[in-house]
């Protein structure tokens, strides 16, 4: 049987502990998604979304726990070993795409490649098989303020893909698209998920897309429950 591609176990995330202004996020949270799972997070705004992704994708360190990404217990590690594993295995989405303004749609999906050692040859293949996929290929070529905000988001999906990662974190997605929008692209992540077979947690409010997904977990009181 594989190992979980991302587990949480007892996640808790306190900012200025011990003060009188001490805040806990999370209180022990525990998650485990499998490869190809897809699951969704729904919480309230302020909850402790954003702050348990960033855990679980090592932008941020847990208070108390254990992450462990494709069975590598990354408690107590460095840097520099954070930021391998990152890159090499975590894909990340954010609800604005965060694309480079100067670059092409191809370009941006090649230089997570490029910058992970891969050929210029090799990182445009890849780059044009991924925009094919969600149906963006005839604007590879295209800066992304020539892009509309879908297609926009459909490259930064194709960016965190590049390098082939287990794991997909996407925050809020398709929170800044119209309803429209917002389906077609959920529609082009989930065909690159499932045809990549990665697994993926996703942040949403939309509870119609949430119900879409493999399973839902939502965040109450620190902790992770079913949803």
């Amino acid at each position: 049987m594989s190992e979980p591609v991302l587990r949480l176990s007892g996640i808790e995330k306190t900012y200025n502990a011990g003060k009188p202004s001490e805040i806990r996020v999370l209180r022990g949270a525990d998650l485990t998604i499998e490869p190809g799972e897809i699951v969704a997070l729904v919480a309230p705004s302020g909850a402790g979304k954003s702050t348990l992704l960033h855990i679980a994708g090592l932008l941020d360190t847990p208070s108390a726990g254990i992450v462990e990404i494709a069975g590598q217990d990354m408690t107590g590690r460095g840097d520099r070993r954070r930021t391998r594993v990152r890159r090499e295995d975590v894909g990340f989405v954010y609800q604005f795409h965060h694309l480079l303004p100067e670059f092409s749609a191809l370009e941006n999906v090649m230089l997570p490649q490029l910058a992970n050692g891969a050929t210029r040859a090799t990182a445009k293949a890849r780059a044009l098989e991924l925009l094919s996929h969600v149906g963006v290929e005839e604007r590879a070529s295209h800066r992304p303020a020539d892009m509309s905000g879908g297609e926009q988001q459909r490259v930064a999906f194709c960016r965190a893909l590049a390098n082939a990662p287990r794991l997909l974190l996407a925050d809020e997605p398709t929170g800044n698209l119209d309803p429209a929008t917002a389906d077609q692209v959920f529609a082009a992540l989930m065909a690159l998920a499932r045809e990549t077979g990665l697994a993926a947690l996703i942040a949403t409010h939309n509870l119609e897309l949430a119900a879409r997904m493999d399973r839902c977990v939502r965040l109450e009181a620190g902790v992770l429950v079913p949803a």
